[in-house]
């Protein structure tokens, strides 16, 4: 399972030198730009630190990562299917563009086919990617204190009821139920993973989820809810130290995570969360182990379902959970990113 290349220090030498050895096979993700590239990109070279590699473009892609408009990393190692370098390639020479399924029929190709040909190779539909992609941005400037026209514009759209639909769609609400005085905040964190949206108040994180996942809007809601309205936009203390923590585990220097926790579940539910977190980086659990470790063996069913509810991921780990044979089992996150997660913590396996 585990796919053995050069070190991510001799990726970056690589880089630094312009080695063609790597070209189409392997390519940089940059946290501080956003961007990825070839690693024979002319461009100035990023620091170490903000550096991630990976072995194919729909990698960076689902992890958030823009191409890079210099040394076009989308025509690297000849994208074998045309229909969606074809889409790829206008994404990136128009990234606020509002797409849909017209524009796609318009260049000849089946919308349904589209559809289902990036929903099998990236985890998402084109217009979902789209969509991110041009949300990105417009959340970021929210976060900063920007005016909602301002975070309208950032994201390339024109009229203000097509933005607030959009970001109703992947955030679960819009822009206006966002409050300057709230007692939660909403931030944006980038990960190695793609980006996560953090909700906190001042003491406790209460929310940890990947962009894109389709329970997001509905949690969102019902934290929304819970706090009458009490919902907005910027970064607190938990906040701010998840991030931190978040850049050590995926750096490999730390798999513990101490920022303060606040559940919205059953007490089993919550117990289940707290297990979860008994399990140690680098080893997994079935839900059969899971439920006996709890002390009931029948709930295996209780437990998957509890485990899905979860909301704070990777710091509470549902990723360490397999099924009975051993085989990857539904992730809210995307199958890809469980892999990765489980990847990763090899590394601390002995640490």
């Amino acid at each position: 399972m585990l796919y053995e290349r050069p070190t991510d220090d001799s990726l970056y030498q690589a880089l630094l030198d312009r080695d063609p050895a790597f070209d189409g096979r392997i390519f940089v993700a940059v946290r501080s730009t956003g961007i990825f590239c070839r690693l024979t990109c002319p461009a100035r070279k990023p620091k170490r630190e903000n550096c991630s590699f990976h072995e194919s473009v729909s990698t960076c892609l689902q992890e958030g990562f823009r191409p890079c408009k210099r040394c076009h990393p989308l025509s690297a190692g000849g994208d074998p299917d045309p229909l969606i370098d074809q889409l790829l390639t206008a994404l990136q020479a128009d990234t606020s563009r509002l797409w849909r399924e017209g524009d796609i029929a318009r260049l000849g190709l089946d919308p349904s086919t589209v559809r289902r040909t990036f929903k099998r190779r990236f985890g998402m539909t084109f217009l979902e990617m789209a969509r991110i992609s041009r949300l990105r941005d417009s959340f970021q400037a929210l976060s900063d204190g920007d005016r909602v026209i301002d975070a309208q514009q950032a994201a390339g759209f024109e009229s203000a009821s097509a933005f607030r639909q959009a970001f109703a769609r992947l955030i679960g609400l819009k822009p206006s139920d966002f409050k300057a005085d709230a007692m939660l905040k909403a931030d944006w964190i980038d990960t190695p993973l793609g980006a996560m949206i953090a909700v906190s108040d001042a003491s406790h994180l209460h929310l940890l989820e990947f962009v894109g996942r389709k329970a997001l809007p509905t949690e969102l809601r019902a934290l929304f809810k819970a706090t009458k309205g009490s919902l907005g936009f910027g970064s607190t203390a938990p906040t701010e130290r998840i991030a931190q923590e978040l850049e050590a585990y995926f750096s490999g220097k730390a798999a513990h995570f101490s920022t303060p926790l606040a559940y919205h579940g059953t007490p089993f539910t919550r117990a289940v969360w707290d297990a979860l977190r008994q399990i140690p980086a680098g080893d997994t659990r079935t839900y059969g182990a899971l439920a006996a470790s709890l002390g009931k063996p029948d709930a295996v069913r209780a437990v998957a379902r509890a485990n899905g509810a979860n909301q704070i991921a990777i710091v509470v780990p549902c990723h360490r959970i397999l099924g009975a044979d051993g085989s990857l089992t539904g992730y809210g996150g995307g199958l890809w990113r469980k892999q990765k997660l489980i990847e990763l913590e090899q590394g601390y396996r002995s640490a």
